[in-house]
């Protein structure tokens, strides 16, 4: 309540006039405790329950799989070298094409080798001449040694000059069926039929026997080159499921490890294992860089949506909604985690089969903070109801 009042005051013989304003401090300290009587309640009460949704964590069978990088490679694949030196004359084919067993690839300049074969021939001719007159000597002592007009000893002389003319004539027609084998080396051809791969050499190119001319692959006859840690050996076998993904994670064809090297890389510390796969419609091509996954089992355990799962500091964490005296409350669980199948991590600790998971609003969330549960059903459940539904 406030008074306004008026008095007059003498101050060295003057009177002046005031105004009193007259508050009543009663009334407003007691407005003054009653609000913060009020405040001091609001603050005491315990904060509203946020509401969430909750899904309740499921047990499956989960398989423990790894994804490589891998290489596809032919199963039935010549890589092609020359056996001679020289220099490329001719390319009778180009990358890609279909080639028969014996079909001409490449010509390398067997001028050179031609002539080794020319003067081999020559000299080849030239003693048969030198065995024919031999021959005569031979025949000719044969009668006089008959006739006792030359010793035995001229007899055996022209025998032999006779046998070493023909061993010589022998030796030389060797060579020169030795030539004219490697004459045919100058000629590259296919050794199968197949397809042509990359040639990189061009026409004058001095080649050697450790270059590279190109390759001829078998098609539809592949196999994956899968190179695996050597940390996994002990989990790496024959017939161990393969699958090949897609871009975007699809499976593509199944397979299995068909083999497993007994060594490790001395470089890369892998271990190789090979796949066959099948490609009737050449979707895959040789060379193509490709994404294996590896299954080594089977197990059955939780698992926790991907959108669940807080990182902190390098360890994955999740809130999982208890009962506790003040009700239902969430709680932040360190979780430790396996591979991720589809949408959910694999979870190898930290949470169970039963546990209420919190999915939403976790980034708000504080550990025991007041939770209203609004539990959601799971994708696995949705189908089974949809399944009864559909019956």
């Amino acid at each position: 309540m406030v008074t306004f009042q008026k008095h007059e005051v003498g101050i060295g013989g003057r009177r002046f006039v005031a105004s009193v304003f007259t508050v009543g401090l009663v009334g407003l300290l007691a407005a003054g405790c009653g609000e913060n009587k009020g405040a001091g309640v609001a603050a005491g009460a315990a904060p509203p329950a946020m509401p969430v949704q909750v899904q309740v964590v499921e047990s499956r069978q989960i398989t423990n799989s790894t994804e490589y990088l891998s290489i596809v490679k032919s199963r039935h694949s010549a890589t092609i070298n020359p056996q001679v030196e020289g220099q490329v004359t001719k390319i009778f084919v180009k990358s890609g094409d279909r080639v028969t067993a014996g079909t001409p690839l490449l010509q390398i300049d067997p001028l050179k080798q031609q002539a080794s074969v020319n003067s081999q021939e020559a000299a080849r001719v030239a003693q048969e001449a030198s065995v024919r007159m031999a021959k005569i000597n031979l025949e000719r002592a044969q009668a006089l040694n008959e006739a006792k007009v030359i010793s035995r000893s001229d007899f055996d002389n022209a025998q032999t000059n006779y046998d070493s003319a023909v061993a010589q004539l022998k030796s030389l027609e060797q060579q020169v069926q030795q030539q004219q084998v490697e004459l045919h080396y100058y000629r590259v051809s296919a050794p199968m039929a197949g397809i042509v791969g990359d040639i990189p050499v061009h026409i004058g190119d001095r080649v050697t026997v450790s270059t590279l001319l190109t390759s001829v692959d078998e098609p539809g006859a592949l196999e994956v080159y899968i190179y695996v840690p050597a940390s996994r050996a002990g989990e790496l076998r024959v017939g161990l499921p393969v699958k090949l993904l897609d871009e975007s994670g699809t499976v593509r064809t199944d397979s299995k490890i068909t083999f497993v090297s007994p060594q490790a890389d001395m470089d890369t510390q892998t271990i190789l294992a090979k796949a066959e796969i099948p490609n009737a419609n050449a979707k895959l091509r040789i060379s193509q860089q490709v994404r294996a996954q590896v299954d080594w089992g089977t197990r059955q355990g939780a698992v926790v949506p991907v959108l669940a799962v807080q990182r902190i500091n390098g360890e994955y964490f999740v809130f999982v909604a208890t009962n506790e005296e003040k009700g239902s409350v969430a709680r932040q669980r360190l979780v430790k985690l396996g591979e991720i199948t589809g949408n959910d991590y694999a979870v190898l600790d930290g949470v169970k089969a039963g546990d209420h998971l919190i999915i939403s609003g976790t980034q708000f969330l504080q550990d025991g903070a007041p939770v209203m549960e609004q539990i959601k059903e799971s994708s696995a459940g949705a189908a089974a109801t949809s399944s009864t539904k559909t019956k």
